[in-house]
């Protein structure tokens, strides 16, 4: 694969070029950043301020306060509106029930840490945020809206099951399902591209774990190779519901701008309101990915991406099957009113020549036997963990650390914004 300037020379060769590994840097750490980070990093650079497009997207507001963004903003909910969820306590959780043992990811928020709870001995992947930072960024709906999905999906084979949640003074608790496959993301690094039946396997299950959520009203949003994981057999797992959006019916839309520079749909970059067919343009771009190695429109000039995912033609290689070339060209289709998925939702993917060698109900039944498996020796083989992650040291209280100590009267703003947030499931659904 090479890349190819504007006037269509080409300027590296993967196969030769010594940049490889700064490229790949680059590309990740760029996509390791929020988008709140990203925009801040937009703002500040003289060359894309001059972008017609990047001047448009920067007028907007931070994504913090997406939800005013709206083409017919409402104010915003008053207090009680926000945080009102209704009984769910778990009284009896506390840090101290676990053994945290390593950091297996990082977030704007806070970290993912591996532990062991004290009692049963059972592994889980325990998401601990700063609400003071939480609170800074004015996130708290974002937070709650996470935690309502999280306890819509403990019953789908492809989406992470959350076990209970629970908070002290200045932090918030995600106790959720361990997986330790790797991310999708990690695995396209490492192999460059996958082979058509590999992606296509990941993309059915992707598109069945979408399929759920739009069933719901819930449109995701945010769909990646590094919200994608693969549990201990190689099944996709989808994670992080951070930007979902509830309660967007067959119909709706929505207009807050958020997602991930690389996958951002047309109709969102140009500000429009968007409906659920925004997550079938990002499994488009995620299938690209996995076929060829980079993001469909990528370019490390960000005004040029931009551009291009709002002007340019998708170029497809021949190396690929028609059937497959036909579902990019529908998933990646610019006007979401002409989109695969538009009429009939996941019903249209489901059906497409693409997925013909699939048979859903084993798929969901996780019959069909993965094409990799990471061949895990336990809840300690952390080999598909990245080791930015694990290298670095757990900190010494996950309870409570000098840096997100809150003040006697932010600890009574965080208390009053994250009413609601404990969770415990009843002991039926453990039967």
């Amino acid at each position: 694969m090479t890349i190819k300037s504007a006037t269509g020379q080409t300027e590296m060769t993967y196969s030769k070029s010594k940049g490889l590994v700064a490229l790949v840097s680059a590309f990740m750490k760029q996509r390791r950043m929020g988008l709140n980070d990203f925009i801040q990093r937009l703002a500040t650079s003289a060359y894309t301020c001059k972008h017609a497009e990047v001047q448009s997207i920067l007028n907007l507001s931070p994504p913090q306060d997406a939800e005013l963004m709206s083409t017919n903003p409402s104010p915003p909910p008053s207090p009680t509106q926000q945080i009102n969820l209704g009984p769910s306590s778990n009284p009896s959780a506390k840090p101290n029930d676990f053994h945290f043992l390593k950091v297996i990811g990082k977030g704007s928020f806070g970290k993912v840490l591996l532990a062991r709870h004290r009692q049963d001995d059972r592994f889980y992947a325990v998401k601990v945020l700063q609400k003071k930072a939480i609170l800074k960024k004015k996130e708290e709906k974002h937070i709650m809206s996470e935690r309502n999905v999280l306890l819509k999906n403990v019953k789908h084979p492809f989406l992470v099951g959350l076990h209970y949640s629970f908070q002290t003074a200045d932090k918030l608790y995600f106790v959720l399902d361990y997986i330790n496959g790797g991310e999708l993301f990690y695995h396209l690094q490492r192999e460059r591209c996958f082979l058509e039946p590999r992606a296509r396997f990941y993309s059915a299950e992707i598109a069945s774990a979408l399929g759920y959520l739009h069933s719901l009203n819930i449109v995701y949003r945010d769909l990646k190779p590094e919200n994608i994981l693969l549990d201990s057999q190689g099944h996709v797992v989808l994670t992080d519901f951070g930007l979902c959006k509830e309660n967007i019916e067959p119909n709706g839309t929505t207009s807050t701008f958020c997602g991930t520079p690389e996958y951002l749909a047309p109709e969102v970059l140009h500000k429009q309101p968007y409906d659920r067919t925004v997550d079938w343009w990002c499994l488009g771009a995620v299938l690209y990915e996995m076929l060829y190695g980079l993001p469909p429109f990528y370019s490390r000039n960000t005004a040029e991406m931009y551009d291009n995912i709002l002007t340019k033609p998708l170029q497809l290689k021949p190396n690929i099957s028609n059937a497959a070339r036909h579902l990019l060209e529908g998933l990646l289709q610019k006007d979401r009113t002409k989109r695969l998925g538009c009429a009939d939702d996941f019903t249209e993917i489901k059906n497409h020549m693409f997925f013909s060698p699939i048979n859903w109900d084993e798929l969901n039944a996780k019959k069909i036997t993965p094409p990799f498996n990471p061949n895990v020796t336990g809840p300690n083989d952390l080999r598909h963990f990245d080791p930015e992650f694990t290298d670095e040291p757990v900190p010494n209280s996950i309870g409570c650390s000098p840096d997100s100590v809150l003040a006697t009267a932010s600890i009574t703003e965080a208390a009053e914004a994250f009413v609601g947030f404990s969770y415990a499931p009843s002991m039926d659904s453990y039967l």
